[in-house]
């Protein structure tokens, strides 16, 4: 165990494919089918395209990729309305309710990190494209695999999510830290790094577990060395191109990364 963290004060995490859902699998599972029911297939790539915004604005995100919206077009005779968006919204909602409740357990090694964070001083924040609604689900089920966050903070407490950083900056006053080069943001997808960027706060990006790989740990296991590194190398360059300071694997890599922030900071 080392020394307590004398410049950094909060770490704010984000929650699918970051600290739970290894591979982000409930979302993307659920915007496929809720397309499916319109009569429209869209591949696993385009589910995943917006991940981390607002579920709402992550679907109709969806309706505006070309292929997408030139399918829609085709079949309805029209562009994709605000209340087709908000009828799959309300469609959605149900749906990955039930699908969180098996798709909502703690990435191994996060709960070890997270007491180490905390022993070390740091408090613990996180922020969600889930509404509080949704997280009645996950919650209970991240506590009681030892994951209990300081402060939750959903797509629903503020007037725009991410890329926009007011859900982050919801936390750190939750949190009572500042100023934002004292939080680091630790997320697994582009505009969750680019909230981080907007807030001005560290940010760590996750490439393994998280969206950009999209995979199972069953399933990361399942391919070549070399076909799994492919995946990781190009959810990482994602990562990077959106502005992460640093990318690792998983939340359990994350102490080392933590330290070398500090020592920035030292020298600064």
């Amino acid at each position: 165990m080392g020394s307590a963290f004398r410049n950094l004060k909060a770490v704010v995490l984000d929650w699918a494919g970051t600290t739970t859902d290894f591979g982000s699998r409930a979302p993307a599972i659920v915007f496929q089918e809720i397309f499916r029911r319109t009569g429209i297939e869209i591949t696993p790539e385009q589910a995943r395209g917006p991940m981390g915004m607002a579920k709402r604005d992550h679907i109709a995100a969806i309706t505006k990729l070309p292929d997408v919206h030139d399918r829609w077009l085709a079949r309805f005779g029209g562009e994709a309305s605000d209340s087709d968006v908000d009828r799959m919204y309300a469609e959605f909602l149900p749906l990955q309710k039930e699908t969180l409740a098996q798709h909502s357990d703690v990435i191994p090694g996060v709960a070890a990190v997270i007491d180490e964070c905390r022993q070390r001083g740091l408090k613990i924040g996180s922020s969600t494209g889930y509404t509080h609604d949704l997280m009645e689900v996950v919650l209970p089920i991240a506590a009681a695999q030892g994951y209990r966050p300081d402060c939750v903070i959903c797509s629903d407490d503020v007037h725009q999510g991410r890329p926009a950083p007011w859900m982050l900056l919801e936390a750190t006053k939750q949190l009572d830290v500042y100023p934002p080069s004292s939080v680091v943001k630790v997320d697994d997808t582009g505009v969750g790094i680019e909230a981080g960027r907007n807030a001005g706060t560290w940010t760590i990006g996750i490439s393994t577990s998280g969206n950009g790989v999209g995979l199972s740990i069953l399933e990361l296991k399942a391919l070549t060395a070399e076909a799994r590194q492919s995946c990781i190398d190009a959810a990482a360059a994602k990562l990077r191109q959106a502005g992460a300071h640093f990318v690792i694997e998983s939340v359990a890599d994350m102490i080392p990364i933590l330290e070398a922030i500090e020592s920035r900071m030292d020298a600064t």
